[in-house]
């Protein structure tokens, strides 16, 4: 249990960093899901969920408002992939790389005389 005026992780952190799969956090936050969608999406659907949950100051809040912050955001995750493709959100590097537009090589011409 936590004391008043200490700053601690609340407990749904520390069992969500021991969660080895995206549907242990599902489970453990009580979201209901498609398992074709997670099938398809599910480390952009944790990645999502971790930037959402960056953004967040958790030291503040007591273990219920912990649980039901985290829940909001998989569930948030989770329709941003419902309605949405991987490629398309591009939350990983190969993904973005893919949409680069292609750099132009420098030409350096060789053997040019003056």
């Amino acid at each position: 249990m936590k004391e008043q005026g200490m700053s601690s992780t609340p407990s749904i952190i520390d069992e969500l960093k021991k969660a080895s799969s995206a549907e242990e956090f599902f489970t453990l936050l009580k979201v209901d899901y498609e398992p074709q969608i997670v099938n398809v999406a599910r480390l952009h659907i944790l990645r999502r969920m971790g930037e959402y949950l960056f953004k967040e100051d958790f030291s503040s809040f007591s273990d219920e408002e912990a649980v039901e912050k985290c829940r909001m955001f998989l569930e948030q995750a989770y329709l941003d992939f419902t309605k949405s493709s991987p490629i398309a959100e591009r939350l990983f590097k190969v993904h973005k790389d893919a949409v680069k537009p292609p750099q132009q090589p420098t030409l350096v011409q060789l053997g040019a005389q003056k």
